[in-house]
């Protein structure tokens, strides 16, 4: 049975998760332990269930217990579900819920990037991708067309953000991620010479004169290869570039000279992630 706890006072303590503490406040929550993350939407939470996620407690509108998040909250057992009307979560929040439903969640240890990528062929490798918008479209992207895993810089927005997760609709708990350790797997030298060590040619996204098509068939017979995109505005580092086997273009028409990021790892997936 579900244990409903109506909202009567928006300071209570075991709201803050949801009113007060940052993204980054969460992810250290427990410290030393794993911290905390919010799903949001039913579909999302219902992907992390699906992926081994621990829940902690749900906040919905009343209605949604019954409704839209009825299997949800069927799946997480006696946790705390608290209920408030929109007017009041939003109030809360200081955002509208989309589907008006979050979820409290429990992170989990990272893999290291080595074992991450022990039998993958495709892996995309975020370099300071820094809008969660973008990181959760550029997960939805990996998701749907075949990239084995996606690997992170240091200097990347954190794929169990809210807005990350609910963009890439809970792709972020199907598709196999780590960031780069900053002491451990430096990026990019240390990160490279992993990416080596496993077998991957990399393919630094750029726009140069010496960028080969996306379409080049060297390119796309590589074995194992990992696709490299650089951050929003500046793409990638040139100390990248310059170490990266292959540099690539998207060709353009009517004199566009780039993608936003997320665009063009769809188009670097569909085309690079072909076996």
């Amino acid at each position: 049975m579900p244990d409903i706890r109506e909202i009567t006072d928006l300071s209570a303590p075991e709201l803050d998760v949801y009113a007060r503490l940052s993204e980054g406040q969460l992810l250290h929550y427990y410290e030393p332990d794993t911290g905390l993350f919010i799903a949001e939407s039913p579909k999302v939470i219902s992907r992390a269930l699906d992926a081994g996620y621990e829940p902690v407690s749900l906040l919905m509108e009343p209605e949604h217990v019954e409704g839209e998040a009825r299997e949800v909250v069927s799946r997480c057992g006696g946790i705390p579900v608290y209920t408030a009307e929109a007017r009041i979560l939003t109030e809360l929040t200081g955002f509208q819920l989309t589907r008006g439903v979050l979820c409290a969640m429990r992170r989990r240890r990272l893999p290291d990037a080595a074992s991450l990528c022990a039998g993958a062929r495709r892996v995309a490798v975020l370099e300071n991708v820094m809008n969660p918008t973008n990181v959760g479209a550029i997960f939805r992207s990996a998701a749907a067309l075949g990239m084995d895993a996606v690997l992170l810089t240091p200097g990347c927005s954190d794929p169990l953000y809210r807005r990350a997760a609910r963009v890439s609709m809970g792709t972020v708990f199907q598709v196999p991620w780590t960031f780069f350790d900053r002491q451990q797997c430096p990026w990019p030298e240390r990160g490279m010479e992993a990416l080596r060590e496993l077998g991957f040619k990399t393919a630094a996204m750029a726009l140069k004169k010496d960028s080969v098509s996306i379409g080049d068939p060297a390119l796309l017979a590589e074995e194992r290869l990992a696709v490299v995109l650089g951050t929003e505005g500046d793409g990638l580092a040139a100390e990248t570039i310059a170490d990266c086997d292959y540099t690539v273009m998207i060709p353009m028409a009517h004199g566009v000279d780039s993608l936003n990021v997320a665009a063009a790892s769809a188009v670097a997936f569909w085309e690079l992630g072909k076996r």
